[in-house]
């Protein structure tokens, strides 16, 4: 199945079933669903995200419970910003009031209260993708505009990632796939994290 088909599939399924959330319609977007607190709250329990100090981030509204543990958690977020347009933001917990954490996990408090950052400046220990479906083997979809892939790019050409640093993404387990086709610049998914479980693509 070819790649905006399988989009449009995950898309149509989500709306259909009740499990897309606000912003709607999904189409076309990194999709928020029901359960994203949960699936976040199991990527706390992976090692990898115990041990990190620095997790990236990307900006949609399914991995805003991720920012918000990460900085609960005491970990500085790094956060792309939508398409790219401002580059990176850098949230350091310890310059945020414990009670402005969830408004400044949001884009418009990411941008009030966090700091323009290189990307050669920072170690990135975890990458958390959005994704629109994933598959077993580790593929992933995004909306089609590539800039995950970018985002991942630009930090590894740059030295902000660490040789053991893993890739993961949240979905719903719908948007868990059985194959998703490659293109040689795709970035893979190390774990996938649902609300039901954790899988480990080996």
């Amino acid at each position: 199945m070819a790649k905006e088909d399988i989009r449009m599939k995950v898309w149509r399924l989500m709306e259909e079933r009740g499990i897309a959330t606000f912003p709607r319609p999904v189409f076309h977007r990194i999709p928020n669903f029901v359960g994203a607190e949960k699936a976040a709250q199991n990527l706390r329990e992976l090692p990898e995200y115990k041990m990190a100090k620095v997790i990236f981030c990307n900006p949609d509204s399914p991995q805003k419970p991720v920012r918000e543990a990460a900085l609960n958690d005491d970990k500085i977020v790094v956060m792309a910003t939508p398409r790219l347009r401002k580059g990176f933001l850098l949230l350091d917990p310890n310059t945020i009031p414990p009670n402005n954490i969830s408004r400044v996990s949001t884009i418009r408090g990411a941008f009030k209260h966090g700091d323009s950052v290189e990307p050669s400046t920072v170690k990135v220990d975890l990458f958390v993708a959005g994704s629109v479906a994933v598959s077993l083997d580790g593929g992933r979809l995004g909306k089609g505009t590539g800039y995950s892939d970018q985002e991942y790019a630009i930090l590894e050409n740059s030295g902000g990632l660490n040789p053991e640093t893993l890739v993961v993404t949240t979905v719903h387990d719908v948007q868990v796939v059985e194959k998703i086709p490659r293109e040689e610049w795709d970035v893979s998914v190390d774990v996938l994290v649902t609300p039901t479980r954790v899988i480990r693509v080996t």
